[in-house]
């Protein structure tokens, strides 16, 4: 079976070669991706932590100006 996804004489073309690697720095580059959007999304939620934390009761009982 294997040597019919592949070809049956030979292993991969030049093509599927170049594909994969080609498919191979695209998961890389979204893997990286990801993980900056993680780094930066903890930053954020680090930032509304504090900021939540900085409102109190009393900040929420006035009503507000328009």
């Amino acid at each position: 079976m294997a040597k019919a996804l592949l070809g049956y004489l030979g292993g991969p073309t030049p093509d599927q070669v170049r594909e994969t690697a080609a498919l191979r720095r695209r998961v890389s580059d979204l893997e990286n991706e990801v993980l900056r959007l993680k780094v930066e999304n903890d930053g954020l939620l680090a930032t509304l932590r504090e900021r939540v934390d900085l409102v109190t009761a009393e900040d929420l009982a006035e009503p507000v100006a328009h």
